[in-house]
């Protein structure tokens, strides 16, 4: 396992947010966070880089280089900054790191891209350059804060595309959260859904049924899988 987890939980004001959870990530293998807004999901991830205090136990395995990929950064669209200087600002790429190379994992090819303002840039080309940079460090697991949130359907179906390339260029492990039903069958082994008081876990086939939705996002859902991607 690359990832381990017992009994975790992460309180504020001495209030839990989610109840204590265990579960584990496999080497190059998908885990899909899934519960509705305020569940906790982001908390969760930023626990996993230890940047909340928690209880419990976070364990990595030795050595393992982590990305993540935040779900929103606030963009000023006069922001006077390339995407050449964004690249610029990162600490801990690797020797001989190429901002180029790095953006050529995420498709995007052209020489001048490096040059563009961030703050022109579509939320579909910023969110591929997000990705890039955390690629650049050359990770064993990318954490993912919902992926494709603002993106529009085209630009959902390319980050949904470029995950899975991603996936069949090398066994990197991936913890993906949203609270969308449909990324789960594109892209989970196994998935952990929660909310404020429950959680579940294993994999999708399994645990997905309306009665566990129902009690995830707190009313009765019904789920039909459409294999768009």
């Amino acid at each position: 396992m690359i990832l381990t987890v017992s009994g975790m939980q992460v309180r504020f004001s001495g209030v839990a947010v989610f109840p204590p959870l265990s579960f584990t990530l496999a080497e190059g293998r998908t885990l899909v966070v899934l519960g509705p807004n305020g569940a906790g999901k982001t908390l969760l991830l930023r626990a996993l880089l230890e940047l909340l205090p928690h209880e419990g136990t976070v364990t990595w395995k030795p050595a393992t280089r982590v990305g993540y990929v935040p779900q929103r950064v606030p963009l000023q669209r006069d922001l006077p900054v390339s995407v050449g200087d964004f690249f610029g600002f990162k600490r801990t790429a690797p020797p001989g790191f190429s901002a180029r190379e790095a953006l050529s994992q995420v498709g995007i090819d052209d020489p001048a891209f490096l040059r563009r303002q961030i703050g022109v840039l579509s939320s579909g080309q910023f969110q591929r350059v997000l990705i890039a940079w955390a690629l650049s460090g050359n990770p064993d697991a990318l954490l993912f804060d919902e992926p494709t949130a603002g993106i529009d359907i085209e630009g959902e179906r390319t980050i949904h595309e470029l995950l899975a390339g991603i996936r069949r260029q090398r066994p990197i492990s991936l913890i993906l959260v949203t609270h969308d039903l449909s990324t789960v069958y594109a892209e989970a082994d196994h998935v952990l859904c929660l909310n404020r008081r429950a959680s579940c876990y294993g994999p999708p086939q399994e645990i997905l049924d309306p009665a566990t939705l129902g009690r995830i996002f707190g009313r009765e859902t019904k789920y039909v899988r459409h294999d768009h991607f």
